[in-house]
């Protein structure tokens, strides 16, 4: 900003609080800062950030600049920094996204305890709202409460928020009870090359849900007289595919098995959650579930999903990636145990605490604090599976391992198109990473990582694989137009910070 933009946005601050006869001392108070901070601030004297101006706006009740919605966020990172401390992994994305759309199944209340306050999670309350639920956060909590509306109204859809989320393919499952024929428009959401619905569109056949797709939307037409004969094969062993059939099958009034089901811990959740809502389900945490549907759901219920594992694997990277010792509160153990052993090969120590439950009931959560020390490349590629194989959401993260690891790492994302191309971007931070095709590259460690400015990937996990990298390089690095980082994680530079992390959140004016 330039010095008389400083000095007129502190003129418009200092009047502001005077309107509010506050002191500078009782402001600094208000925003966790010092009075000559504030001083300084109204003097044009302090760089501040869009951030900061939203937040003595908000403390004033005063609009100090407008500014659109549509500047990109970025992120300014002071790093070669050491974290330390504690910190809790925050609730599951996958998760929450599944049980939003279960929530569609429900004529009752639903009430999901502690749910991520993510960019996903706003596209799809933006979606029900717009078809007639009503959503609201409820006070000093991130619980969120959605009441059903008599009628779903698909005309009046935000058609702006569906396309930006992947999540909308799986309003199929749970819509085709209320409509004989319905619209969707097509899905959007991460960057990741083509991602084919066909199995969705294979799977839900069999209860006589028809798809075609045309001129940027699913036509669907249900045929109310088809009933599963015979289990249904999923083609592929896919999270979303299955919780697309087991909504499905949720409100279909006989018995349905699937077969080569995903066991992944949001399939999980969204098992826990449907059992509680009445349906029968046999097989939870097996490829073979068995779901005794009910034809009405009118059920009022309350529902707290489980902890991230991708979150969990996140701040693990972070400490690796920095040499920091740090206690990871709340980590779902059965969806960690192979990236672990995995981490184990390459000479990677933590220290683990006894088990104990999630709010779900159902999840084991444990406290793993990490032991820094030297690294070493595996003797084998690093690849995902189905779970109970490495989460492929996790993959990316030993990029940046590997990068610190002494010797050369294949890492082999099969599952998508470009995802591995993204990667190269870790070349600019100093990183030696070598394409070998779309899918896979050679990393070779350890790196004298260096400061630079990147323009965020248009896929979330990549992006977050740049910024850890970012906070491993001495000096200032940039991070552009951090949207997709967004979607997926809650305050995740307010969370580092606190581990001692300096991250700066800012736009351009």
């Amino acid at each position: 900003m330039t010095e008389s933009y400083l000095s007129r946005i502190g003129g418009l601050i200092r009047d502001a609080r005077r309107h509010k006869d506050l002191t500078q001392a009782e402001l600094a108070e208000l925003l966790s800062t010092s009075q000559s901070a504030v001083a300084r601030i109204e003097q044009g004297k302090q760089n501040l950030s869009l951030e900061m101006i939203a937040r003595i706006g908000e403390k004033l009740d005063s609009e100090i600049v407008q500014v659109s919605s549509g500047i990109p966020q970025n992120l300014r990172i002071e790093g070669g920094v050491k974290l330390s401390g504690d910190i809790d992994v925050r609730t599951s994305k996958n998760a929450a996204v599944a049980l939003l759309c279960a929530s569609l199944l429900n004529k009752g209340r639903t009430t999901l305890r502690n749910l991520a306050r993510i960019e996903e999670v706003n596209r799809i309350t933006e979606v029900l709202s717009s078809i007639g639920f009503k959503i609201r956060w409820l006070p000093d909590s991130s619980d969120l409460e959605i009441v059903p509306p008599e009628r779903i109204d698909l005309d009046a859809m935000d058609e702006a928020a569906a396309r930006r989320t992947r999540t909308i393919i799986m309003f199929l499952g749970p819509l085709m009870h209320e409509f004989d024929t319905f619209e969707l428009p097509y899905a959007g959401g991460c960057d990741l090359g083509t991602r084919t619905v066909e199995p969705h569109m294979i799977a839900l056949r069999h209860f006589g849900l028809d798809v075609t797709a045309t001129t940027g939307s699913y036509h669907a037409t249900v045929d109310r007289a088809a009933s599963p004969g015979r289990p249904i094969v999923l083609t592929e062993r896919g999270d979303t595919v299955t919780e697309n059939v087991l909504l499905a099958a949720a409100r279909h009034t006989g018995t349905t098995v699937i077969r080569n089901a995903s066991s992944n811990y949001m399939v999980q959740d969204l098992c826990v959650f449907l059992q509680q809502l009445g349906v029968q389900i046999e097989g939870l945490g097996t490829t073979t579930l068995t779901v005794t549907g009910v034809g009405e759901i009118d059920t009022d219920i309350e529902y707290a999903p489980s902890e991230d594992p991708i979150e969990a694997m996140s701040l693990l990277a972070a400490a690796v990636v920095t040499g920091s010792a740090i206690t990871i509160r709340r980590v779902p153990i059965e969806f960690m145990e192979i990236e672990l052993a995995v981490l184990g090969t390459m000479g990677f120590e933590c220290d683990l605490s006894e088990e104990y439950a999630s709010a779900n009931g159902h999840t084991r959560l444990v406290d793993l604090t990490t032991v820094p020390g030297p690294l070493r490349a595996p003797l084998d590629k690093i690849h995902p599976l189905p779970f109970p194989g490495l989460n492929i959401d996790n993959l990316p993260f030993f990029a940046i391992i590997a990068a610190c690891a002494q010797g050369s790492t294949l890492i082999h994302d099969w599952v998508y198109e470009n995802r591995a191309i993204y990667l190269t971007e870790l070349t600019t931070l100093g990183a030696k990473v070598h394409l070998m095709d779309p899918h896979r590259v050679m990393i070779e460690g350890p790196t004298r990582w260096r400061a630079g400015e990147i323009m965020c990937p248009p896929a979330l996990r990549p992006g977050v694989v740049i910024l850890l990298a970012m906070l491993a390089a001495p000096g200032t690095s940039v991070l552009r137009n951090v949207y997709v980082i967004n979607r997926g994680y809650e305050d995740l530079a307010t969370r580092l910070n606190a581990l001692g992390a300096r991250i700066q959140t800012f736009r351009d004016i």
